[in-house]
C-alpha cells in the first residue's frame, strides 16, 4: 500500500483572541505566551524549510474588532494556512447577538478562505461541564459549534477542530488558575489536534483523559474558589463594568509573516 503524507503548508496566519495569543502557557523570552498556534507553527516548520508565521491574535478581542482589525491584514499576507477563532468573549457577554455574532465569524471565513489553501476553525470546548453557573453558556455555545460545522460543509477549505466533543477539556488541569484559559497541558493538547486536523501523523492522542488526580479536599476547593473570584473573576467584571478590555492597547506578537525561527 502506498504510504500518503499530509500536505506540506509552507506559511501560516493565526487569527483571534487570547485563546490563539497563547494565554497561560508557557513564556518566551521576550515576555510573550507560546500557546498552541506557536507549537504548530514549530512541527510544521521542522518540516517545511523557509516556513512563515504570523500571529495577529489579542487577547480580549470581540469579533467584531477580530474582524476589523486582523482579517484584512491576514488575508493580505497570502499564507497557505490561516486559523481562525473568536466569538466566544462576544458569547460570555449577556444579551449577545449569536446571530450577528456568527454572521461576522462567517464573513472573515470565507474572506480567509478565498485566499488560503486551509482555515482551520474550532468548536469551544463544553465549560457547563467544569465550571458551575456555566450553563446559561451553553446555548449559544452549541449554535455557534453548529454554525461553525455548517460553515465547513458548505466550504470545502475550511476544516473544523472539534473541541466540544473531547472530555478530556472537563479536566480543571488543562486549564490555567483564571479557569477561562489553557494551561501549557491544554495548549499542547489543542496543537496536536490541528495538526490532526491538517493530516500529520499523530504525536499522540490528544483525546486521551490525564492520569486520576489525587482527590481535592473541601477546604482546598473552597479556598481555590475564593482565591478565583478575587483575583481573576473580579477584575474581569470591572473590565466588562468600565467597558475595558485585557487587549487595549496591545500590539500582536508577530505581526509579520517571517520565517519562524522557534
Amino acid at each position: 500500500m502506498e504510504k500518503t503524507t499530509a500536505p506540506a503548508y509552507r506559511s501560516l496566519t493565526a487569527v483571534g483572541d487570547s485563546f490563539t495569543e497563547g494565554m497561560c502557557d508557557e513564556l518566551h523570552p521576550d515576555g510573550s505566551y507560546r500557546g498552541w498556534a506557536d507549537l504548530v507553527a514549530a512541527r510544521l516548520a521542522a518540516a517545511t524549510p523557509g516556513f512563515r508565521y504570523a500571529n495577529l491574535a489579542v487577547r480580549g478581542k470581540l469579533i467584531g474588532q477580530i474582524c476589523d482589525e486582523q482579517v484584512e491584514a491576514a488575508a493580505a499576507m497570502g499564507a497557505e494556512l490561516v486559523t481562525l477563532a473568536g466569538g466566544l468573549n462576544d458569547v460570555l457577554r449577556p444579551g449577545c447577538d449569536v446571530a450577528a455574532v456568527a454572521a461576522r465569524l462567517g464573513e472573515a471565513a470565507e474572506k480567509l478562505a478565498a485566499g488560503a489553501r486551509r482555515v482551520v476553525m474550532f468548536t469551544s470546548t463544553d465549560p457547563s461541564r467544569r465550571l458551575r453557573g456555566s450553563a446559561r453558556l451553553l446555548p449559544a455555545i452549541l449554535r455557534m459549534k453548529e454554525f461553525v460545522e455548517e460553515l465547513a460543509r458548505q466550504h470545502p477549505e475550511i476544516v473544523v477542530v472539534d473541541l466540544f466533543s473531547a472530555p478530556c477539556f472537563d479536566d480543571p488541569r488543562l486549564w490555567a488558575e483564571d479557569r477561562l484559559h489553557l494551561s501549557p497541558e491544554g495548549h499542547r493538547r489543542v496543537a496536536e489536534a490541528v495538526l490532526e486536523a491538517l493530516g500529520t501523523p499523530a504525536g499522540f492522542d490528544w483525546r486521551a483523559p490525564l492520569p486520576p488526580a489525587p482527590p481535592e479536599g473541601w477546604t482546598a476547593r473552597r479556598r481555590s474558589d475564593l482565591s478565583w473570584l478575587r483575583i481573576h473573576l473580579g477584575p474581569w467584571i470591572v473590565r466588562r463594568l468600565t467597558g475595558r478590555s485585557s487587549g487595549d492597547g496591545r500590539s500582536p506578537k508577530r505581526p509579520q509573516l517571517a520565517p519562524y525561527e522557534g
